[in-house]
């Protein structure tokens, strides 16, 4: 009898697994971030090409999807010296974590440069989620607003002082992340009293994140004030000024006030900074004057009987616009940072307006009408975030609490002067509104498990 022996030989079949590679680039002498060094990985023997990437702006880099075996990674970036570093990628965990590496200045290329300017080139970052647009240290810039600055910005129209994005009025509008009564949604007008020099860039956000409201599903245009990142104090005092309208393109109709004339305008600003260590205090604040002929048209008015009325509608405007943002920064390590800051504005615009009616010759006025509208605006906010960021890249936890006062204190004077009498009105408006809001935003990119 024959008997048959079976053995079973358990075989293993081992998938072959990929590994993602993260770390963070850093200045070796003064330990600030380095955003947008090239990112490297070659094969180990022959130099080929496998991976690469650029880090963040917060010098963090992330690269999947690398299989095991043994590689060189190389960052590169302009004035260092370029960074060489053999890796082995196992088997034995998903993630490799190269923790902070530390770039040296090259002496030979410092040397050699006289001309600086920012880290992007033109003033402009381009990213498939967000672009940037440096407004800081741009002259053709000076002694203008935000809402003009945005409107030389790519996919960005300004209709009636509402901003729209390729088209689309679906825009939340932010100030350093957060919305206020200047970027209410809808109409954006109180940004053309904001001087472009106090903004260091404008974020556009494509693709906005399920952490913005959906009413800004066309996009989310950020507007961040300067802050700068160097130690000790620091500090700009500006002043900018210009003059328009030099000459009367048409002049008034009979016996009304002088249309203005050179509209002037005036931009003073002041910025300081102190930072030491771990704590960052700053101060920015701007005043913006100007004198501007709102309004002028000329109309005709023609009649079936044959009367015709001659009209001009003309209104002189002068605004004073104030803003002063200040606070603290406290960064107790690397992963941590707590912001507590304030933000105040004045708008006081005065409107005097003439809207004169008179016959076909201008030999009779039949009407003026004259209106003084006196508006002031106040905007306080006070605001404190906290940021805590993981070892994993990209993992962040945010907090923050927002309180926003606003009050619009407007005054309105009429007067009716018919050839028979005269009459007068007025009538004043006052409204306040605040606003607490707490947010709690958690982010942990999925492509990390």
């Amino acid at each position: 009898m024959k008997k048959w022996i079976f053995l079973l030989f358990p075989v293993l079949v081992n998938a072959q697994n990929t590994v993602t590679v993260s770390g963070q680039l850093k200045d070796a002498k003064n330990k600030s971030v380095l955003a947008y060094v090239n990112i490297v990985i070659s094969a180990g023997r022959d130099t080929s090409f496998v991976a690469g990437t650029i880090s963040s702006e917060d010098g963090r880099f992330v690269i999947a999807g690398i299989k095991s075996g043994s590689y060189l990674l190389t960052a590169n970036y302009n004035g260092y010296i370029t960074h060489r570093q053999d890796m082995v990628i196992g088997n034995l965990s998903q993630y490799l974590d190269l923790g902070i590496i530390e770039l040296k200045e090259d002496p030979k290329v410092l040397a050699e440069v006289t001309v600086s300017t920012t880290r992007t080139k033109d003033g402009v970052s381009d990213r498939m989620d967000k672009k940037v647009f440096t407004l800081a240290n741009n002259p053709a810039q000076a002694g203008g607003s935000v809402l003009q600055a945005m409107q030389n910005l790519p996919g960005v129209t300004v209709q009636d002082g509402k901003i729209l994005l390729r088209g689309n009025d679906k825009v939340t509008v932010l100030i350093d992340g957060k919305q206020n009564a200047i970027t209410g949604f809808g109409n954006q007008s109180g940004l053309d009293n904001l001087p472009a020099s106090a903004i260091e860039r404008i974020e556009i956000i494509n693709n906005p994140s399920a952490m913005y409201e959906a009413n800004g599903n066309a996009g989310i245009i950020n507007i961040i004030y300067k802050k700068s990142r160097k130690e000790g104090w620091n500090g700009r005092i500006g002043l900018s000024g210009g003059l328009g309208s030099l000459w009367v393109r048409r002049d008034n109709l009979p016996g009304i006030r002088r249309q203005y004339q050179a509209t002037p305008k005036l931009n003073p600003s002041v910025s300081l900074n102190y930072r030491k260590d771990k704590l960052n205090t700053f101060l920015q604040a701007d005043w913006l004057y100007t004198h501007t002929l709102n309004r002028n048209e000329f109309a005709v008015r023609k009649y079936n009987d044959g009367t015709e009325v001659q009209q001009q509608v003309k209104r002189n405007r002068n605004t004073s616009f104030s803003t002063i943002k200040t606070g603290i920064d406290w960064m107790p390590d690397e992963q941590n940072s707590l912001t507590v800051s304030g933000f105040f504005n004045r708008e006081k615009i005065i409107d005097r307006g003439d809207i004169p009616y008179f016959n076909k010759d201008l030999s009779q006025r039949l009407r003026l009408w004259q209106f003084l509208e006196d508006e002031v605006k106040y905007t306080a906010i006070a605001s404190a975030v906290y940021q805590h960021k993981y070892n994993q890249p990209g993992r962040v936890l945010s907090m923050g609490f927002n309180y926003t006062f606003h009050r619009e204190d407007e005054k309105y004077f009429f007067t009716n002067i018919m050839p028979g009498y005269t009459g007068e009105d007025a009538f004043k408006l006052l409204s306040d509104e605040h606003v607490s809001d707490l947010n709690l935003d958690y982010v942990r990119p999925l492509r990390h498990g």
